[in-house]
């Protein structure tokens, strides 16, 4: 796996793309996505506050971020092991990286080559949408 905070975003992308490609089917793609989910470090009880609960989530689903200079760091849990695993592929794409990045990055058209909403019901696929939203106005708040 590429260290994520010095490669390219294109880059963690096409290793995604590579990853999901050879998992074939749809059930084999959503299984993996909860798999990385697994390996998502536990959200601080502290950061769990209404404030950075991610609106329009099937789950409960907590999104944290800070700022280290220019970069931006995010932290999040749900308590849905999909949804976990949704965020873990997310912050996998954004987490370390500066707000021109994450601005930059096509988010809807990564996703659709993963064949994740399509893979997903429609209210967990606007969740995804909604998780993606949060992390782009974190990086319109840094910019700004």
């Amino acid at each position: 796996m590429t260290d994520t905070a010095s490669a390219p975003i294109q880059s963690v992308l096409d290793e995604l793309i590579e990853e999901f490609d050879l998992l074939g089917d749809w059930e084999g793609r959503i299984e993996y996505v909860i798999d990385l989910g697994k390996d998502l470090k536990p959200l601080p009880e502290e950061a769990r506050i209404e404030a950075n609960k991610v609106p329009g989530c099937a789950a409960q689903v907590w999104l944290n971020s800070r700022r280290e200079g220019d970069v931006l760091f995010f932290d999040a849990d749900s308590d849905s092991a999909l949804s976990k695993g949704n965020i873990a592929l997310l912050l996998r794409l954004y987490s370390g990286r500066n707000a021109d990045e994450i601005l930059g990055f096509d988010a809807k058209a990564a996703l659709e080559r993963l064949g994740l909403p399509s893979a997903l019901t429609r209210q967990r696929a606007n969740g995804l949408n909604s998780m993606v939203g949060r992390i782009r106005e974190a990086a319109l708040l840094a910019k700004a």
